[in-house]
């Protein structure tokens, strides 16, 4: 070892240059041939081997069992497309019967709004009531969207636990996925389809006056607000006047759509107006006091009772014979259809003159019977007259009897102009 040392020692070296000093040497790297092992996967590549894991599980079972884990029949499911009226025009979805509740519980994307479905209610609050529509979303019925009316609480509108009803799906509360329900929208459609029947079949309905403003008043029919303009109220009176009577009314517009309900008063009363003859006698409340009369309300009418017509004595003050209130029998005069106007009076009524003022009470017992006789003295009075025409028609045949009543010529008379004479058998 000591020659080999001395051998190498005598050996000529180069110097060093300060380049090669300073570069490193390269660290021994294997042949390519000899890379071998596993290298770490990164979050994305993670996730999509995960989706694509996931998507070949969905696919295998798709192919070997599509209905695992379905609740309905494909059967179930046709019969509810079938049901489904879908609006292309507007994408409305009209539900016209229920699902039923194996779809709506298995299959919630057909749970949508407008949806009718049958419900208990289990449980009910100051705000509404929780309701059982068996599946697994929690239901919902609002205080305000329980009634049509406006109530305190929802078992002013009879809903309590253990009511088995159907609600229509209106609203979806996305904090808990809770259904709203409403009762007030199938009611409303109710109410609008008895509406159009009524005007269809020209039926006088009874509405209340809850509002109103210097167009006309806002009544309740049949749970809807419908519009009363002034032009069609058969009397010249203000909306607080009317405010909380009940009127008699026509439907004049009907449309859901637009959510228009007009309603008149004057042509429900032109109908009424029709059936009350000159002469007849019917129950009347005084309704309000003026210096120049009084108005009676005769079964939803306005009528005058003018203050000429009160007696046959003179009335220096109305109040001294009527207050508002007062329950009396009048009598028909006359009435103006076009403008709903109808004339009253109780002077003819009385038995003797100034009895409306002394015995108000004789004159209410003997009203039919007084009537009646101012009914035959019209009509004696009217078959006068058209005796009178008839004396200068003699070719009309008819001829007055001395009873005042108007029949026909006696065969056996023969006529003044006939140039006839009789004959000797």
């Amino acid at each position: 070892m000591a020659s080999l040392a001395q051998h190498v020692a005598g050996l000529p070296c180069p110097p060093l240059s300060s380049a090669s000093r300073r570069r490193p040497a390269a660290p021994w790297r294997p042949p390519s041939a000899l890379v071998c092992g596993t290298y770490a996967l990164t979050k994305e590549e993670r996730e999509r081997e995960r989706m694509r894991q996931q998507f070949d599980e969905a696919s295998e079972r798709c192919r070997t069992a599509p209905m695992e884990g379905v609740a309905f029949s494909p059967e179930d499911l046709d019969s509810a497309v079938e049901s489904t009226d879908i609006d292309t025009e507007i994408g409305s979805l009209v539900i016209p019967r229920p699902i039923p509740y194996s779809i709506v519980t298995a299959c919630s994307f057909v749970v949508k709004y407008c949806t009718v479905i049958k419900g208990t209610v289990f449980m009910t609050t100051s705000n509404g009531a929780y309701i059982d529509i068996q599946s697994k979303s929690t239901a919902f019925l609002p205080l305000d969207e329980a009634c049509l009316l406006d109530i305190d609480n929802v078992e002013d509108a009879g809903i309590r636990p253990g009511l088995v009803e159907e609600f229509m799906i209106i609203d979806e509360n996305p904090s808990d996925e809770t259904l709203i329900l409403s009762l007030q929208a199938i009611q409303q459609e109710l109410a609008w389809e008895r509406c159009r029947q009524l005007q269809a079949e020209d039926v006088v309905a009874t509405g209340k006056v809850i509002g109103g403003n210097k167009g006309g008043v806002v009544a309740l029919v049949e749970g809807l607000k419908g519009f009363v303009p002034f032009s069609q109220v058969s009397s010249k009176t203000t909306a607080e006047e009317l405010l909380g009577k009940e009127l008699p009314l026509k439907f004049v517009e009907v449309d859901e759509e637009q959510g228009r309900l007009v309603l008149s008063n004057r042509k429900a009363m032109a109908d009424s107006q029709a059936q009350l003859g000159i002469g007849s006698v019917v129950l009347g409340t005084v309704e309000s006091l003026k210096p120049y009369g009084a108005f009676i309300d005769i079964g939803g009418i306005n009528g005058l009772l003018h203050v000429s017509q009160i007696s046959h004595d003179r009335v220096a003050d109305i109040s001294t014979v009527l207050q508002p209130g007062d329950t009396l029998k009048v009598m028909i005069l006359s009435h103006d259809r076009e403008r709903g106007r109808v004339s009253l009076s109780t002077k003819k009524l009385e038995p003797t003159p100034g009895d409306m003022i002394r015995n108000p009470k004789l004159v209410f017992e003997k009203a039919d019977e007084m009537a009646q006789i101012f009914r035959q003295r019209i009509a004696q009075a009217e078959a006068m007259a058209r005796a009178d025409m008839l004396r200068f028609q003699p070719e009309s045949g008819l001829t007055l009897s001395s009873e005042g009543i108007l029949g026909p010529l006696s065969s056996d008379s023969p006529s003044e102009d006939s140039g006839e004479e009789p004959t000797d058998e």
